[in-house]
């Protein structure tokens, strides 16, 4: 009897040992297919829980998803602030990759418009030393110009002064008197008189009567010291009985320039100078109306 009394309660205790044994699996998170093993058992083996039971295993599996749920939004805000952690990294990384570009671009730039500014300076440069080479060259060009102009002016002068110094007459000698003229005839020449005598102190300037020049400087016997002329239409002027002469053969002389002086050299018997008008440098003709032709009246 005592036998029969014993088994009849295994049941019961088994059942609060199941119950029990399942509210703390639930609270220890025992896995859902551990705890549904023990009803599907109990059940099958034809027992039932109580409502405190049933409470109770509500209650922890109620507990288990709330875990569940924090453990979930606790992962999932790890793996956020690990995303967020890594994107700011990717994003500072991004910045400082950007900020070196944008370093080297701007260290380019500089370089370039350095660049710029010293061609720039270069072509300044190279122009301003080429506007004042062509101004130098404008300055020496114009100033060659202006030298060559007045070259030619002034040898325009020259031959102005050459084709009127051809062109005037001088007498032969100044405070003169005529002491004997052409084809005069006496005892102190050997047959009539060639030309003019123009008396004068011993030491008055002989001049030249036009431009010629000069062909003969030396003493001629009877003339003495005598110095010839010859002029562009080809007549010869002689000039005898001087003291001494002041050219040289070759010399070119104009009207006017002293030839020598007044003397008593040769056949003389007082100090003057024989003029001679010699056509072609040896027909010998009358000088006085050669000289008035010439424009002077002597």
């Amino acid at each position: 009897m005592a036998k029969h009394r014993s088994t009849r309660r295994s049941p019961a205790r088994g059942m609060h040992l199941v119950g029990l044994t399942a509210a703390l699996a639930a609270a220890a998170g025992t896995t859902a297919a551990g705890l549904a093993a023990a009803p599907s058992t109990q059940a099958s083996a034809g027992t039932s829980l109580s409502a405190a039971q049933a409470e109770a295993l509500t209650t922890a599996r109620v507990d288990r998803r709330d875990l569940a749920s924090r453990n979930m939004s606790r992962f999932e805000l790890s793996l956020s602030a690990t995303q967020q952690a890594a994107a700011k990294a990717k994003a500072a990384q991004v910045a400082k990759a950007r900020a070196a570009q944008l370093a080297a671009n701007a260290t380019l730039t500089q370089k370039r418009a350095a660049a710029l500014a010293a061609a720039k300076a270069a072509a300044q440069k190279k122009a301003a030393a080429a506007a004042k080479a062509a101004a130098a060259a404008k300055a020496a060009t114009a100033a060659k110009a202006a030298a060559a102009a007045k070259a030619a002016a002034a040898e325009r002068a020259e031959a102005k002064e050459r084709a009127a110094a051809a062109q005037r007459v001088s007498l032969p000698t100044t405070g003169y008197r005529l002491t004997a003229r052409f084809g005069q005839g006496g005892s102190r020449w050997a047959s009539n008189h060639t030309g003019l005598d123009f008396a004068a102190p011993i030491g008055t300037p002989v001049r030249s009567v036009l431009s010629g020049e000069v062909v003969q400087a030396e003493f001629a016997g009877a003339y003495g010291r005598q110095v010839k002329v010859r002029h562009a239409d080809g007549t010869v002027t002689s000039y005898g009985h001087m003291s001494q002469f002041t050219v040289s053969v070759g010399d070119r002389v104009n009207a006017g320039t002293q030839i020598g002086s007044i003397g008593m050299s040769g056949n003389t018997t007082g100090p003057h100078v024989h003029f001679e008008v010699l056509l072609g440098g040896s027909d010998q003709i009358n000088p006085e109306p050669w000289l008035r032709d010439h424009g002077v009246n002597p």
